[in-house]
């Protein structure tokens, strides 16, 4: 959405853990709010109607129907996952959260460089959305 901006680049307003995406790690995608990525966003439209929420979970009307339907049938991984992510922000709060996405980032991009052996990067990015920082960080080793 035009003028929809937000801080954080690597959670979306919806729950998506942009900084785990493939699209964005590309640069084909620059997170939500983060400029001309994805301006068609029903989620986006409906924060900057209600009153520009960082996140959908701040609204009252959470979890409503525009949500529970927003990627039903998208089998894109972060998609798969992310009202599973938007719990898992409540449980951590914000910034314990992101910490923990950008710390699954960075064990992906090590896994991309120096481990990928001929395999596709769809798998990494697989393991690294499905598995817990702590088993990440058990295989690196």
């Amino acid at each position: 959405m035009k003028g929809f901006v937000r801080a954080n680049q690597n959670v979306g307003l919806c729950g998506l853990s942009c900084g785990l995406c493939s699209m964005k790690m590309g640069g084909y995608c620059p997170g939500c709010g983060g400029g001309e990525g994805n301006q068609s966003c029903a989620m986006a439209k409906c924060s900057m109607e209600r009153g520009n929420f960082a996140y959908c979970m701040e609204c009252s009307d959470y979890p409503c129907e525009k949500y529970k339907d927003f990627d039903q049938w998208d089998s894109f991984i972060t998609h798969q996952n992310r009202e599973k992510d938007m719990c898992r922000l409540l449980e951590l709060e914000e910034e314990a959260y992101t910490t923990e996405i950008i710390e699954k980032r960075k064990l992906l991009e090590t896994l991309l460089a120096e481990c990928n052996g001929g395999r596709k990067k769809t798998f990494y990015f697989l393991a690294v959305n499905l598995l817990p920082v702590s088993v990440i960080r058990e295989i690196l080793e």
